[in-house]
């Protein structure tokens, strides 16, 4: 069975991400609805957390913008679907469960420790819900963890110290044909 990919175009250059529809249908079909209404497009990474060397996580998304918001979904924790936040996992953000919309994680090493559930993060031990990977372009998404970030800077009041100086645009996101 061929997976669906998606060609997220941005100002850095070009990133392939391959989506788990079999075992995360409910997260790889919710990233899809964002795609296929064009919802990413225009978004931005507005996070990067570098934790250590080729170690962290990059986000993008809708960033709380209302009009890009669609209905949340039910949570698939790593515990259900079999899938784990390694080099280049990414992943649905969400608060509690069943609030995951439009918030995409992707990882840079191995982060099971920190957003696979049971792990602690966040408090329910529910982690996020990981569906897919990037399978071109990582080293763009690595470039975007590893550029500067403003000490100061918050996004909507978060993420201070993450923020980066000059987020990297999402020009398009679109479904590659099979």
């Amino acid at each position: 069975m061929n997976l669906p990919r998606v060609l997220v175009e941005t100002s850095a250059g070009r990133i392939v991400i391959e989506l788990e529809t079999v075992k995360a249908p409910a997260s790889a079909a919710n990233f899809l609805r964002y795609v296929d209404q064009k919802k990413l497009d225009g978004t931005e990474f507005y996070r990067a957390v570098k934790a250590a060397d080729h170690f962290g996580f990059v986000q993008f998304g809708a960033n709380g913008e209302f009009k890009r918001l669609l209905p949340p979904i039910a949570h698939e924790p790593t515990t259900q679907t079999g899938l784990h936040h390694t080099d280049g996992e990414i992943s649905l953000a969400r608060l509690a469960p069943g609030t995951g919309r439009s918030e995409f994680t992707i990882s840079v090493g191995n982060q099971t420790s920190s957003l696979d559930a049971g792990k602690g993060q966040p408090a329910d031990n529910l982690g996020y819900a990981a569906f897919g990977h990037v399978v071109e372009g990582m080293p763009i998404i690595v470039s975007i963890m590893d550029a500067p970030v403003s000490p100061t800077a918050t996004q909507r009041g978060a993420f201070k110290g993450e923020v980066p100086v000059a987020p990297v645009k999402v020009l398009t996101a679109r479904r590659l044909k099979p």
